[in-house]
């Protein structure tokens, strides 16, 4: 996928994804997206294909990182799952030691991006 398809689908999917969501009660507005190319300077960061900015309140896809229109969409709805939930807590529970895959919060955007198939859009 190109630079420019990934903007494009992204801003579709995050329409679909905040009608079907709704809002944050931690923001004031959705989160704005950004597309970056990668994450490192060294651009050798294959994992990471997107993180959410609570303090910006931005989504930042690293699109070079998207394989296809499922990851880009179980993307957005995993970022979009760290807007609806508190900061405060996302570092708490951290805090108390739990990891990536045992934050009670991360569990909870894997779990939703099962959801994905909701949101394709009908293209020609």
């Amino acid at each position: 996928m190109d630079k420019q398809v990934v903007e494009n689908l992204s801003n579709a999917y995050l329409q679909k994804i905040t009608d079907y969501y709704g809002y944050s009660k931690y923001h004031k507005i959705t989160p704005y997206i950004i597309i970056e190319d990668c994450l490192y300077a060294d651009g050798e960061s294959k994992d990471v294909i997107a993180e959410y900015c609570s303090m910006d309140n931005d989504i930042i896809v690293y699109w070079k990182n998207i394989q296809n229109e499922e990851a880009l969409i179980k993307t957005l709805i995993h970022e979009y799952q760290h807007y609806l939930q508190s900061p405060v807590w996302m570092q708490r529970y951290y805090k108390q030691g739990h990891d990536y895959m045992s934050h009670p919060y991360e569990v909870a955007a894997r779990n939703e991006e099962q959801n994905w198939t909701k949101f394709l859009i009908n293209r020609l």
